[in-house]
Formats: structure tokens, sequence, C-alpha cells
């Protein structure tokens, strides 16, 4: 196993053990608003800055880009590692005790995703990738599924919960989704949800308006597994814009056929 994912996966187990400990505690928790819907703990913040404790200790000159603090002092464009985390996936489904939640956490190197660990605390699930070398879960190797036609998949999605914005648009696009797949499933957890296609459990994903951090570890996963990652045009720059779709091969060329009028006009990004 390459070292740098091993301290990913030292880092995530360090974050759930604070993740866990919360979970039997619910009502204690103190819980904050950034804005509509949008909620951040003590344990994000806790669960954050143990991840980032073992990270820079291992490592000190990589940058990190993480969702509660933001980035480090020393992230840059020509940084040449980057750690990208996100310390609980699913915060909304986490205060509510609905387990289904995840510690996401990737390394990207000169701009490519290298290292990738998804860690779900409440079923023991770790979901790792080192590019070129396969995902794992639990270190067995994971494939996303066989499934080629949509109309015999299950897909993920997410809706808007904070920006209502693109409410109508999306929609839209459940409306259109529905038709088309066997079954549409929104469980609340991008990174999980990524890490669900990559091991066979979804067959396809798409969702608007996700940050780098809901995106990195998850895109790894399915890449190394057969999967597919890109944006609503099919194109692989996701990672930024926030737009993503993902799927087995085929599935993934039916849902860009399905939603490509729904991608971001060249103005919007």
């Amino acid at each position: 196993m390459h070292p740098m994912l091993n301290t990913a996966i030292k880092a995530a187990r360090r974050g759930a053990t604070i993740i866990n400990r919360a979970s039997f505690d619910l009502d204690r928790i103190k819980v904050n608003e950034k804005q509509y819907n949008d909620f951040v703990t003590e344990v994000d913040q806790s669960a954050e800055a143990a991840i980032i404790e073992v990270l820079t200790n291992a490592y000190p000159d990589h940058a990190i880009l993480a969702e509660e603090s933001g980035a480090s002092a020393n992230l840059h464009d020509e940084n040449e590692n980057v750690w990208i985390i996100d310390p609980l996936d699913g915060t909304t489904n986490f205060i509510h005790g609905f387990p289904q939640y995840c510690v996401s956490i990737a390394l990207q190197q000169r701009g490519i995703i290298t290292q990738s660990v998804v860690y779900d605390p409440t079923r023991n699930e770790m979901f790792t990738a080192s590019k070129g070398a396969g995902a794992f879960l639990n270190d067995k190797r994971i494939r996303v599924t066989k499934i080629d036609k949509i109309a015999d998949a299950l897909i993920g999605t997410g809706f808007p919960s904070r920006d209502l914005s693109g409410l109508d648009e999306y929609m839209e696009m459940f409306k259109i989704m529905t038709t088309k797949c066997q079954g549409l499933r929104r469980p609340g957890a991008a990174a999980l949800d990524l890490a669900y296609v990559a091991m066979g459990r979804l067959d396809g994903f798409f969702e608007k308006g996700l940050a780098p951090w809901d995106i990195a570890a998850g895109s790894l996963l399915i890449t190394e597994a057969g999967g597919i990652v890109g944006n609503f045009s099919g194109d692989s720059d996701y990672l930024y814009k926030g737009d993503v779709l993902a799927g087995t091969p085929k599935v993934f060329a039916q849902m860009v056929a399905a939603l490509q009028p729904f991608a971001a006009k060249p103005s919007q990004l």
C-alpha cells in the first residue's frame, strides 16, 4: 500500500473516532447554521482538526483544502501536493442520527487525484484507491457493475437544500431520470454515493453544485473501479466546477445524453 494512502487511512480513522463518540450523544452537540439548511457542528470542526493534524505531521509541506477551515496559507496554483478533506459529509444526516455519512480525504498531486479514502464509520467500510492500483473496500477489490442500460440502473443523486434557486431545474432532471432509470435514490452524502457507484450499490450518480471535497476522493474510486466521471457534458472538467455525472461506462454515456441540456453554460462557470 502506498505510504501516503496509509497516512490518509490513519487520518480518516482518527476523524471517525470523534464522529462515533459524538453519535452516541447527539442531543448535546452544538449546531450552527452557516446559511439556510447548511449546518456545521462541533463534530465537523473537531474531526477536521484531527484529520489535518495527522496529515500535516506526516507531510508538513503539503497544502490543505478542507470544508470547515478552507485553504491553508500555503495553497496556491503551483502546489504539488494538496489534501482535499471533508471531515463529515452528510452532516444533516448525522445530526438526525440517520446512518449515512462519511469522512472523505483525497490527495491531489499536480492537479491529479492520486490517493483517496472514503470511510463510513457507521458500517466500518473503508473505501480506498491509489491511482493506477485499483479501488478497494476493506482491502477487497471493487468494480462498477456490468449494467449497460439506464433502464436497469439504480441512480443516486442529491438535490438542492441550501441554494434553492436551482430547484425547478432539478425537478426537471428528476422527472427525466425517474422515467429513464429503474430507481432514483437521494441518500444525502455525495462522497458515499460516489463510493457506492465504485462498488456497485449504485450504477450511476448525478448532482449539481458540489464542492471539491465532496467529489475528489469518490472520483478516483470510480475511475479505478472501471467507471467514468465527468460533468454534464461528459467532459473531465468537474472537480472545481461542481456538476458531476458518474457511472458505469454505458450508463454514464446514457446519462450524459439525457442530462446534457442541463450542462452549465460557459458564462455560468
